[in-house]
């Protein structure tokens, strides 16, 4: 059934669908009561306006389907079976059966406008968003601020953003400090502090800090308008299901037609019914036989998932993906930057006899101050932490696999880096030696400290295992996912220690991005359905290839939202469980919705042949089967983990 939106942010609107089943509704009880007063001409006059106002736009759209596509449709069998029952009327006298066909219009009429209301609700969320981005934004132009629209806004303005504001557009910002509320994009519950230099995004709502933020891309490239852009295209797309249902109803309604044309002939040429009754029985069975629940089986429940995520931080790039989370069998994980942080940090210091932790880490860090390597920034700000000072180092050199050499004021050299680099061909004590080897064999990595040819000490760095990852973990183990695997680029020992803190059992290491996508592929042969969850950049072939790409967007990195099917916007990942969660709701769902369209119309056809079933409750029962399943599909659009 097609139909004009007839809801906007809740409340009716007086459009062409609610005016046309309002109307239809006066007109139809008007031929009534003149009915029941005997008056037959103006009766008739009254039910035909309620066939015009109640029936045009379906009998519209039912031809547009004939004559564009060649296909018959729901909306079309309708009018049929309405205009069937005023002719029956007219030919028999029994002008009961054209007040029934004009009922069959009004109940059709409603149905449509309660549907339209239904399906709406499925894209408020969406509208939410969109209300989320303002019209204007003040911009510092000429020493003055101006107010202009965001969309005129350009590369390089600088935009005030003052406490409890929307930012406008997405921007970088250059002075000030704020908490930014940014749930209605990612999901975070908790407001993210935010200062000079990092991004902030269209939608976010500002603190109590008044901010100045750079604008370095077209409004209309925004995280928002990004997010909205996919989510509608995510609505736009039918999922198999759909498409198989749609091929389904065009064949089915061919076959309707022909058996309502059966039964129109055989029956009184055999002697079974009279004219009268083969005619209104053929009429009802075009009615209660039209797939229009079976229809809404599908779109309103995976419409629905699809808003629920976008209110709740996962984006769907699709309908289809969100039936196949429902049958995933297993689950591959990268491991830098999805199950652990992706920035190594500090995870213990060993001092040498003689020497302290402080001085340890002090000399290290005077070396890496100006590095750009991840374990020399994990010391610097390890270093900074702890609030030890440290001098900057001169004729600082760094050799490439091997560490770092300079010069402290004092005159001291300074060596950081592998143990033959800082200190070759010399013993190291028995203690030291024992801390260094446990580490390594935690699959940490140990940066040795020597000054003017002196052992100090050695530091220990590790990448930081995500909080929620053993919890996540454990959750997709009680969804009955007990396919977990690992898979990384690092080395077996490294990646074994974080498997293991995290209770995950397949483990497959040293692998290029070529790798991963083998091992996809083997998985998907061993297990069936596939889910790959990675960081969105160098993941990207391996998402590709799963059946399910979900990526650690972050705050929507562009990269994870191109690559992947499902983006957890947040980077957090308890919402994997969600997602998994509601796709396997949506396709439960959707086979409930299927089993009681199939049902219903099973239960109509019976009670048509075998209890007399008359038009107006043929017709209550199918459109009323249909409201249920639409509605049922909107059970999606609540419930939520976070």
């Amino acid at each position: 059934m097609t139909t004009q939106t007839a809801i906007s942010s809740g409340r009716l609107l007086l459009n062409a669908d609610v005016l046309a089943a309002l109307g239809c509704a006066a007109l139809v009880l008007g031929g009534w009561l003149a009915l029941q007063a005997g008056l037959i001409v103006p009766a008739l006059a009254v039910l035909f306006a309620a066939y015009l106002v109640g029936g045009q736009g379906p009998a519209r759209e039912g031809l547009e389907t004939l004559l564009h596509e060649r296909e018959l449709d729901v909306d079309l069998l309708m009018i049929v079976a309405a205009l069937g029952a005023a002719g029956l009327g007219l030919w028999q006298g029994e002008y009961h059966f054209i007040l029934d066909g004009a009922i069959l219009i009004l109940i059709f009429a409603v149905s449509g406008a309660l549907e339209s209301y239904a399906m709406e609700r499925t894209g408020r969320d969406i509208k939410s968003l969109m209300r989320l981005a303002p019209d204007q934004a003040t911009v510092q132009r000429g020493g003055e601020l101006a107010r202009v629209a965001v969309a005129d806004l350009a590369i390089g303005d600088r935009v005030l953003i003052r406490p409890g504001e929307l930012v406008p557009t997405d921007a970088r910002i250059v002075e000030g400090t704020s908490a930014l509320n940014q749930a209605a994009i990612t999901g975070e519950s908790l407001p993210v502090d935010k200062g000079p230099g990092e991004v902030i995004y269209a939608g976010t709502l500002n603190g109590n800090g008044t901010l100045i933020a750079q604008v370095d891309q077209p409004p209309q490239s925004s995280l928002l308008q990004r997010v909205i852009r996919l989510v509608e295209q995510a609505q736009s797309e039918e999922p198999p299901s759909q498409r198989s249902i749609e091929r389904f109803e065009r064949l089915y309604a061919r076959a309707v037609i022909a058996v309502a044309l059966v039964l129109v002939l055989v029956p009184p040429v055999a002697g079974l019914w009279d004219w009268q009754t083969a005619i209104y029985r053929a009429l009802i069975f075009l009615v209660v036989a039209s797939p229009c629940a079976l229809m809404a089986a599908t779109m309103p429940a995976l419409l629905s998932a699809i808003a629920n995520g976008a209110r709740n931080g996962v984006l769907f790039k699709n309908a289809a993906q969100v039936e196949t989370l429902g049958r995933v069998r297993a689950v591959a994980f990268d491991k830098t930057g999805t199950l652990t942080v992706g920035q190594p940090q500090v995870t213990g210091i060993f001092a040498a006899a003689g020497e302290t932790e402080q001085t340890v880490l002090r000399l290290a860090a005077a070396l890496e101050a100006g590095s750009e390597h991840p374990i020399g920034k994990a010391i610097v700000d390890s270093a900074t932490e702890r609030a030890i000072a440290f001098p900057q180092a001169s004729a600082v050199q760094a050799r490439t696999g091997l560490g770092i050499a300079g010069q402290l004021p004092d005159g001291t050299a300074i060596r950081v880096g592998r143990l033959g680099f800082v200190l070759p061909d010399r013993p190291v004590e028995e203690a030291l030696k024992a801390w260094s080897d446990e580490r390594e064999a935690q699959g940490q990595t140990v940066i040795w400290v020597a000054a003017d040819a002196r052992l100090t000490g050695a530091v220990a760095v590790a990448d930081r295992v995500r909080p929620e990852a053993k919890g996540a973990v454990e959750q997709l183990r009680r969804l009955g996912i007990e396919h977990i695997v690992m898979l990384s680029g690092d080395n077996l020992r490294a990646a074994q220690t974080i498997a293991d803190s995290l209770g995950i059992k397949e483990v497959r290491a040293g692998l290029l991005p070529e790798d991963k996508v083998e091992a996809i592929r083997r998985l998907q042969k061993q297990y069936g359905i596939v889910a790959m969850v990675g960081d969105g950049i160098n993941d990207a072939p391996a998402l590709a290839q799963a059946d399910v790409g979900i990526a650690m967007g972050g705050a929507g990195s562009d990269v994870a939202l191109e690559s992947a099917d499902v983006v957890l916007m947040a980077d957090r990942l308890e919402k994997l469980f969600d997602s998994l969660h509601l796709g396997r709701r949506a396709r439960s769902v959707v086979r409930q919705n299927v089993a009681f369209a199939l049902a219903s119309v099973a239960v109509l056809l019976g009670a048509n042949f075998a209890a007399d079933l008359t038009l107006p409750l043929g017709v209550l029962g199918h459109e009323g089967s249909t409201l249920l399943v639409t509605l049922s599909g909107l059970r999606l659009l609540v419930g939520s983990r976070s």
